[in-house]
């Protein structure tokens, strides 16, 4: 069956990811896959195109390689000049779990970006400027949209924490599966991985106990996310920056470049706990496990609000 091609017009939901890996999660979301626009020579962007629910989509990922706040906001801002009916945007990938008393975030699982105390849902935590005092952040992010935000509400009050549904299906797409993503450890912060791509020469003695949760039961947690284009793999410096940020529950590399001319929902699987054990095992579950509730967000949102939103949207169409 040949697929239809939309005008740009037509696409009111703009879907950012920043790996291949995300991108792939992200297309298997597609209820209806559509055919990709002509090239236009003033856009070096390549998308992917469908409908998800009742919302058609454009799905962006950034440029192999290419990751960070700079190349995000490159890639959106030529999306928003070729589709300029886009009302909303969602930030959708993998991201470095910091777990806590406070929240037992897990591998595999959720987070969303939530106004949270005095931050809109993202904060950057490289940006600022070096005092006598030592380092000051500065700068404001916007919060996502309402009308993502009352989805986010909507959800919450269905008390869907358990993606059931999709992790049913993953049983025909092999590659994202859970099984294939090896053991969820986590390790004292003050621990270092030992030489290896994978924690097998580790000390088990090292281990953080924690209470035994169903082997694919994905939870949803919802607060700041902390962006910025330095990698986080020490779970000392990990703990001291969420220290410094209120509590924060996972550190990513793209968010704080949309936030101000994009204002999107950040929807975050986690695939490692931003530590020296980091490694990429759990990155494709992770990222279909986020594309998932990506996808639960989109289904709670009438395609007549969507419309509705346009006045409130402009920011999109300078």
């Amino acid at each position: 069956m040949s697929q239809r091609r939309l005008p740009p017009q037509d696409y009111t939901v703009g879907w950012v990811c920043a790996l291949p890996i995300e991108l792939a999660a992200a297309t298997g979301m597609l209820d209806e896959k559509h055919q990709e626009p002509l090239q236009d020579a003033n856009d070096t962007n390549l998308y992917t195109l469908g409908r998800i629910s009742n919302h058609n989509t454009v799905i962006v990922c950034l440029p192999a390689g290419q990751t960070g706040t700079n190349s995000a906001a490159a890639a959106v801002l030529q999306m928003k000049s070729r589709f300029t009916s886009i009302r909303f945007g969602l930030m959708v990938g993998i991201g470095g779990g910091v777990p806590s008393d406070e929240a037992d975030v897990r591998l595999g699982d959720v987070v969303i970006s939530q106004p949270n105390m005095y931050y809109g849902g993202v904060v950057q935590h490289d940006f600022g400027k070096t005092t006598q005092n030592g380092f000051v952040r500065t700068g404001f992010l916007n919060t996502p949209p309402t009308i993502l935000l009352n989805a986010l509400a909507k959800l919450q009050a269905r008390s869907r924490n358990n993606i059931s549904v999709f992790l049913s299906a993953l049983s025909h797409r092999p590659k994202f599966a859970c099984d294939n993503a090896g053991p969820d450890l986590l390790f004292e912060s003050t621990y270092n991985h030992v030489e290896g791509p994978t924690c097998e020469r580790c000390s088990k003695d090292r281990l953080l106990e924690r209470n035994p949760r169903g082997s694919q039961e994905v939870m949803v947690h919802c607060g700041t996310i902390a962006s910025g284009n330095q990698v986080i793999k020490d779970g000392i410096t990990r703990d001291r920056l969420s220290s410094e940020l209120g509590g924060v529950l996972c550190f990513e590399m793209e968010a704080a470049g949309l936030m101000n001319s994009f204002p999107c929902l950040v929807i975050r699987g986690i695939c490692d706990y931003a530590d020296s054990h980091k490694n990429k095992r759990w990155q494709p579950y992770a990222a279909a496990t986020a594309a998932a509730y990506a996808k639960e967000v989109l289904s709670v949102i009438p395609a007549t609000e969507v419309t509705a939103t346009l006045d409130d949207a402009r920011i999109f169409v300078r």
